[in-house]
C-alpha cells in the first residue's frame, strides 16, 4: 500500500478475531526495508551484536539482546545487517492492536504503567539489558503457549513487567514521530508548545523563562528537573528531529533544510547532526531512500 510522501506502509498478518501476533524465527540476516503499520510493535533480537537498528531519526548498533517497543503508527523502522556475521540470530516480534486496550482501561490505576510506557513508545523505546534478561523467559515461551487464553494473560504479564523498567531509553525525537511531547507540568507543556511552533526563529532563555513566569536561573534548573535536559539541547533535539524528516520526506536541498529549521549555518548543522544521529544528513537521506520500497 503506497500512503502519501511514498512511506512504507506494512499490511501486517493481525487478525481481527486475533489479540495479538507472534513470530519466533531462527535467520542469517536481516533483509526487510524502513516501513511503518498500524499496529503495536513489541521486537527482540537475540544473538545479532553489530546489526543496525533504525527507529525513526537515529540509528543504533545493537548487542546481543535487543527489545524495541514501538506503538506510533506512522513511524518508520527497521534493522539491517550491517556488521552482523551471526549464523544464528533469533527474533521474535509480536504485533497488536491500541485497540486491545481502550482509553477507558488504561485510565484505570492497575494500567497506569502501561499506558505511561505506550505514550513513551510512540517515539520507540529501548529496553536495557536487565529488563530483557526478567522477560525473557516470557518471550522465550510465550510463541509455543498452546491455550489462546493463557498466552493473552502471558502477554499482558509481559506488558506489565516491561512498564515497570524505571528507564527504558526513547529513540526517536518526536519531532521527527511526530508526536506531541506530554509532561506532568503545565509551564512545561506551555514551552514546549512554544518550542513546537517557534523553532525556525531565535529562541532565547529569558524569552522561554518569562513564557513559563519564572526567572532564568530558576526555569533552567526547572526544566532540567522535568525533562532531563537543559533547554538548549532540547531545542536542537526538535529542529534536528524536523530537518531528519525532511531529510526523508522531500527533495529539498540540505541548505534551504538549515535555515527552514532554525540553523543559522551549514557548518554547525551539518556538526550537531553528525554527533546525535551518528551519520552525514547526506547519509540519512541516502539511507532512507535507499530502503524505501512497497511491501
Amino acid at each position: 500500500m503506497k500512503t502519501p510522501g511514498n512511506i512504507i506502509y506494512e499490511i501486517t498478518p493481525l487478525s481481527d478475531k486475533d489479540c495479538f501476533y507472534i513470530a519466533d524465527r531462527r535467520k542469517t540476516a536481516f533483509t526487510y526495508p524502513i516501513h511503518h503499520h498500524a499496529e503495536y510493535e513489541l521486537n527482540f533480537i537475540e544473538n545479532a551484536p553489530g546489526v543496525k537498528r533504525m527507529v525513526g531519526d537515529p540509528t543504533e548498533v545493537i548487542g546481543p539482546y535487543d527489545l524495541v517497543l514501538i506503538t506510533g503508527k506512522e513511524l518508520e523502522h527497521t534493522w539491517q545487517q550491517h556488521q552482523c556475521s551471526s549464523g544464528n540470530i533469533r527474533e521474535i516480534t509480536i504485533q497488536f492492536s491500541g485497540d486491545l486496550f481502550p482509553e477507558k482501561l488504561l485510565r484505570k490505576n492497575q494500567f497506569e504503567t502501561i499506558r505511561h510506557m505506550f505514550e513513551a513508545a510512540r517515539s520507540g523505546i529501548s529496553f536495557p539489558l536487565p529488563t530483557i534478561m526478567k522477560v525473557y523467559s516470557l518471550l522465550d515461551t510465550l510463541s509455543n503457549e498452546q491455550s489462546g487464553f493463557t498466552a493473552v494473560i502471558q502477554f499482558m504479564n509481559l506488558l506489565h513487567e516491561l512498564s515497570l523498567c524505571p528507564d527504558p531509553k526513547i529513540l526517536s525525537s518526536s519531532s521527527f514521530a511526530r508526536t506531541e511531547t506530554t509532561s506532568d507540568s503545565r509551564r512545561i507543556r506551555k514551552v514546549q508548545h512554544y518550542i513546537a511552533t517557534h523553532y525556525k526563529e531565535e529562541i532565547r532563555l529569558r524569552e522561554i523563562a518569562g513564557i513559563a513566569g519564572m526567572t532564568p536561573v530558576s526555569f533552567s534548573r526547572f526544566f532540567k528537573l522535568h525533562t532531563g535536559r537543559i533547554l538548549s539541547d532540547y531545542i536542537i533535539d526538535i529542529r534536528l528531529g524536523i530537518a531528519a524528516r525532511l531529510l526523508a520526506d522531500t527533495h529539498m536541498n540540505i541548505s534551504g533544510i538549515v535555515y527552514e529549521c532554525g540553523f543559522n549555518n551549514l557548518s554547525n548543522f551539518n556538526r550537531l547532526f553528525l554527533k546525535k544521529k551518528q551519520c552525514t544528513p547526506k547519509l540519512f537521506r541516502e539511507t532512507y531512500r535507499k530502503k524505501k520500497i512497497i511491501v
